[in-house]
């Protein structure tokens, strides 16, 4: 089996690559480097959201109607006080767009992380075992695809509610599970679809021979050639799982107000249509979304470009 990182001369090292190798390989991809520069400013936001808060002394709910809006009502534009100006109930919104993004990266890693696992698990036994299962498996995954994603996650979160109204389990938890139902599905075909070409490879062959075992087979021979694909691939699906969360949240059924999220804000700015006069109002959160979606694409091409034999 060839080495997945190669070094730059273009002969591969000695068995695995080292983490000072693999370090090095993704240093020297630009578009590693930006992606991983985007993704690293979202994440110390997120982190030192608190710490914001603390210093210019808003809260992420804390409203401010006396100093945040004129007399007509209005939100003020930036200044002193505020950084990003203020919404229509006078928060900051500098302060909220820093603790969306931890919204976001709570709903977004671990729903993404828990599609990995689940679609990896049900790829390789479907394409290991081929046969039945794999004809079952496959025509699960289709009648997931079939439901649309919007509609049915609207309905399931409307059912989290008691008899007041009030949510049974955490809107986030549910948010996250509903991503993960629908997004293991893409995973599932992906590795499928390479286990059913690696089960025949020649190295395969070679361990079968030896009599190696199927955990050992899947475990030991398959799964380590087919991880860097899907960890190109998670990180492809983490922001279309975050839109998915800002899509839910804007749609009032993700994260729940006052909770600072993306999507919510984003939808705040657009019912009152404050934005125009305030426009970071708008502004501060959907480009905090589109630097978390270009960093997050950016990494995953340069990964793709560092993986892909065809690209090095």
């Amino acid at each position: 089996m060839s080495e997945v990182f190669p070094d730059r001369a273009g002969t591969a090292p000695a068995g695995r690559p080292t983490r000072d190798a693999l370090l090095r390989t993704l240093s020297g991809e630009p578009a590693v480097r930006f992606g991983g520069a985007l993704i690293a400013l979202v994440v110390l936001t997120a982190v030192l959201a608190p710490l914001v808060a603390v210093l210019v002394g808003h809260g992420p709910t804390a409203q401010f109607r006396a100093e945040g809006l004129d007399e007509a009502g209005i939100p003020i534009g930036p200044s002193t006080t505020f950084w990003l100006g203020a919404d229509g109930e006078g928060r900051d919104v500098l302060v909220r767009t820093l603790y969306g993004a931890q919204a976001s990266l709570f709903v977004g890693i671990p729903a993404t992380t828990l599609s990995m696992i689940v679609g990896t698990a049900v790829g390789l036994v479907a394409g290991f075992a081929g046969g039945t299962i794999d004809r079952i498996v496959g025509q699960i995954v289709n009648v997931v695809l079939s439901f649309p994603f919007v509609v049915t996650a609207l309905s399931l979160l409307v059912l989290n509610r008691d008899a007041s109204g009030r949510p049974v389990v955490s809107p986030v938890i549910v948010v996250v599970l509903i991503i993960s139902a629908f997004s293991w599905t893409y995973f599932a075909r992906l590795v499928r679809g390479m286990t059913l070409t690696l089960r025949s490879s020649p190295f395969v062959d070679a361990a079968v021979t030896a009599g190696a075992t199927r955990g050992y087979i899947v475990f030991k021979e398959i799964l380590p050639n087919v991880f860097p694909v899907i960890a190109v691939y998670w990180a492809v699906q983490l922001p279309v799982n975050i839109i998915a969360e800002a899509t839910l949240s804007f749609l009032g059924v993700g994260v729940a107000a006052p909770t600072p999220s993306w999507g919510n804000m984003i939808a705040d700015a657009q019912r009152t249509s404050l934005y125009q006069v305030q426009p970071w109002f708008l502004l501060g959160p959907a480009i905090a979304l589109l630097v978390t979606v270009l960093g997050c694409n950016a990494f995953a091409d340069g990964l793709r470009n560092i993986l892909d034999p065809k690209r090095r």
